[in-house]
């Protein structure tokens, strides 16, 4: 038997207001989850002395490749390893872009093609790890990237010791980040991807 109108109406009523008040609490809880993310953000490279392994540079960046050649020239590490690289770059023409003089640094380069993410990068590099059979990195992204970044290395490599070096780009303003309209943009989707990969991780470990 229908129920009369009357009845179905307030029933409408209270499932409006709940998913209204679901959806307030749910903006609210990601708010404060982005003001966290942000706080979180490395503000400048707490270890430059502790020499590791490798060098790790996640590409999207002209300050990442520079900052990891000049660490691989100061002899913080006994190879660099470029992540995500595009196919068709060898390593003399990075060097070039970089203006490094290839005789200096192109024996201790190496490149990676497979990863196209930053999940693609922690796979990638585990390989490498291991194929090496070394057990620390320091690993070179840019800031607002790195949390994201670690949570994948860590993931893939819980032996490694893995020691973050984060890189400052200019276009990114860290310390008023909600005043610029591309920082917020960057930050909330980088924001975005660092919750994804949060959960996304342990449901394809289960589906395994």
């Amino acid at each position: 038997m229908t129920p009369p109108a009357r009845w179905r109406r307030p029933r409408r009523g209270k499932l409006l207001l709940r998913l209204c008040a679901l959806v307030v609490v749910v903006g609210l809880a990601w708010s404060a989850g982005l003001v966290w993310y942000a706080t979180q953000l490395p503000s400048s490279v707490n270890d430059t002395a502790r020499k590791t392994d490798a060098i790790v540079v996640l590409t999207g960046g002209s300050e990442r490749l520079q900052q990891g050649l000049d660490l691989l020239s100061q002899e913080k590490a006994k190879k660099l390893f470029v992540s995500g690289v595009y196919r068709g770059v060898d390593v003399r023409q990075l060097l070039d872009l970089s203006q490094v003089s290839p005789n200096e640094l192109e024996c201790c380069v190496t490149l990676g093609y497979q990863a196209d993410n930053t999940r693609g990068n922690a796979i990638e590099t585990a390989k490498w790890m291991r194929d090496q059979g070394y057990g620390s990195l320091r690993l070179v992204t840019a800031a607002y990237h790195m949390p994201r970044s670690l949570l994948e290395f860590h993931r893939n490599m819980p032996g490694v010791e893995i020691l973050p070096h984060p890189v400052f780009p200019k276009h990114f303003k860290q310390d008023n980040w909600w005043r610029w309209p591309g920082s917020a943009s960057l930050l909330i989707t980088e924001y975005s991807k660092y919750i994804v990969a949060l959960f996304y991780g342990p449901l394809q470990s289960a589906n395994l």
